[in-house]
C-alpha cells in the first residue's frame, strides 16, 4: 500500500488528505502521478507543473523515483516564506 498525503491548498482540490494505492510491485514517481491525475482531475495541472513538491518518506524525491510498497508519499504545493 502506498499512502498519498495531501497539503494545504492541494488537500482542498483533492477533497481529502489521504489516498491510499495498492500496488503489485514499484512504481515510478510518474506512474503514481499518473494515477492520482485519474482519481483527482482538479490535481491534473498542479502535477504537471514543476513548482509542485514531491516527499518520499518524509525526504523530497527526484522526479525519477521509484515508489513502493509501504511509501508514504507526500505532495506540497509552492510556498513561501519570509
Amino acid at each position: 500500500m502506498i499512502t498519498v498525503r495531501f497539503f494545504a491548498m492541494l488537500k482542498s482540490l483533492a477533497k481529502t488528505e489521504v489516498k491510499e494505492y495498492s500496488v503489485s510491485g514499484p512504481v515510478r514517481l510518474e506512474e503514481l502521478k499518473s494515477m492520482l491525475k485519474k482519481d483527482f482531475p482538479a490535481l491534473s495541472g498542479v502535477l504537471d507543473s514543476r513548482s509542485i513538491l514531491i516527499s518520499i518518506n518524509q525526504e523530497f524525491a527526484s522526479r525519477d523515483a521509484v515508489v513502493k510498497d509501504g511509501d508514504e508519499v507526500g505532495l506540497l504545493p509552492p510556498f513561501s516564506g519570509g
